[in-house]
């Protein structure tokens, strides 16, 4: 039997740190699909601009070009697809505190990738804002 999604509330949201860091990466639109993509969080996305990769900051092969130092903040889900307003809820708070982000939604969640070095600004925010943040250090 399939999970039942979580009632949640886009005011009220947990989110959870998860393990590792991570790297965003760019390769070619035409770029083969890239093995070394793994981790705990991985993630491919293809335009037809480029391939972005997100992945283990140590899986990341040297030449790639990469932004590294994220960590992965996940919304505690399932999340019912017809609840509206999840992304605006965590992005707002962050944006008025200055903070950056780069989502990544699944079928089940959301991610927020964060600067490592903005980590506990980016909890104090969402905690602010009435949210749950879970697990950092």
């Amino acid at each position: 039997m399939a999970p039942q999604p979580a009632a949640v509330s886009p005011s009220r949201l947990t989110l959870s740190l998860l393990p590792g860091r991570l790297a965003v990466c760019r390769l070619e639109p035409g770029a083969p699909f890239p093995s070394w993509a793994t981790g705990t969080v991985a993630s491919v996305t293809r335009t037809p601009d480029e391939m972005s990769v997100v992945c283990s900051e140590d899986a990341v092969p040297p030449e790639v070009r990469a932004e590294r130092g994220f960590r992965c903040l996940s919304v505690r889900g399932p999340i019912d697809f017809s609840l509206t307003g999840v992304l605006s809820a965590l992005s707002a708070p962050l944006a008025v505190a200055g903070i950056s982000i780069l989502a990544i939604s699944t079928f089940d969640t959301d991610l927020l990738l964060v600067r490592e070095a903005l980590l506990q600004a980016a909890a104090a925010a969402l905690r602010e804002a009435g949210h749950t943040v879970t697990g950092l250090p």
